[in-house]
């Protein structure tokens, strides 16, 4: 009867508010790196535009580095080669002076590594990853990092930290070829059909989830040993987890004994958010990301604990979720 009872309150904490308060709104950078060929080139633009029609759906303000001053056919511009790296460290420098929603940095194109140092390929200088953990250090924000490009692994050792969620492409420097995950990603952040819990937004660990899957469809029908395989790290400890670790949108496997798992602040970030979604306060909606954390560390205790005990404590934190849509 508890179960049953549980499984209400949370369906009604999805149900549409009545009225709209202000929205923290959410900022989307995405930077397009340097092509290298044109195919490549075409791609990474029509990548690009995906990313910049989801966050208008999700009113958020979209900025990207990168698509202006290209040749014709793709190849890199030396009027734009000096500027892009500079403009990608003033624009993460000025994200640390600012008030707002969740940030999405948004890497695209190629990468390389040497067998120390992991870099995001630019027109002009390159970007370690230790560069970028450097001028991210003032973004107080809720942050997420995606870099959809080759030997992109190491920028989660670099950048991974409390209160961000990383995604990579690949989960090594040394998976080096061109990564198609950038393409199925930039698809699923806005597709309905990646809304694995049908609550009527697509969150970016559903987005991971949906993207890693076409990824591994690809290579099997082309009958292809992968060469990419996408982590995503959302809880700071640096060990992040393959897309085949979860079972539904629950992480199931960690990386040692007593680890985290990660998955949760992940299924935080939506960029076009459900109507119920978007009538939550700032304040309610952090609050119900709290409860939720909660919730998680339950379930990561439920084996150790008597049913009873287990439904005893989850039925508060499911309640107040519940009182915190109808507040609204």
């Amino acid at each position: 009867m508890l179960n049953a009872c549980l499984i209400c309150l949370l369906t009604f904490a999805q149900s549409p508010a009545t009225q709209s308060p202000a929205v923290e709104r959410p900022t989307v950078l995405v930077v397009v790196g340097a092509p290298g060929t044109e195919e490549y080139g075409k791609q990474f633009r029509a990548w690009a535009e995906r990313w910049k029609s989801a966050a208008g759906r999700g009113n958020a303000e979209f900025t990207s580095i990168g698509l202006d001053e290209v040749s014709e056919d793709g190849a890199d511009d030396d009027r734009a080669s000096v500027d892009d790296r500079d403009a990608l460290k003033r624009e993460v420098t000025a994200l640390g002076k600012q008030a707002g929603g969740q940030v999405w940095l948004v890497l695209i194109g190629h990468g390389t590594f040497d067998g120390k140092t992991a870099k995001f390929n630019l027109r002009g200088p390159d970007v370690s990853a230790a560069e970028l953990s450097g001028w991210l250090a003032g973004v107080e924000r809720p942050l997420a990092v995606i870099d959809a490009t080759s030997a992109s692994g190491p920028f989660i050792n670099e950048l991974s930290a409390p209160g961000r969620v990383i995604v990579t492409a690949t989960k090594s420097g040394f998976e080096h070829n061109f990564a198609r995950f950038g393409d199925y990603l930039s698809a699923a952040v806005a597709d309905p059909q990646a809304d694995l819990d049908k609550d009527n937004q697509t969150s970016l660990l559903e987005a991971f989830l949906f993207a890693s899957s076409g990824v591994k469809e690809y290579y099997e029908s082309q009958g292809r040993l992968a060469t990419e395989h996408a982590l995503i790290d959302d809880n700071g400890d640096r060990l992040a987890t393959p897309a085949d670790w979860f079972h539904g949108l629950r992480a199931m496997k960690a990386a040692k004994d007593g680890a985290q798992l990660d998955g949760l602040l992940a299924s935080q970030f939506q960029l076009v958010k459900s109507e119920g979604e978007r009538r939550l306060s700032p304040a309610a909606r952090r609050r119900r990301d709290e409860l939720e954390a909660e919730i998680a560390q339950l379930r990561l205790q439920k084996q150790k604990l008597a049913e009873d005990d287990y439904y005893r404590r989850l039925e508060p934190l499911v309640v107040e979720i519940a009182r915190l849509y109808e507040d609204e």
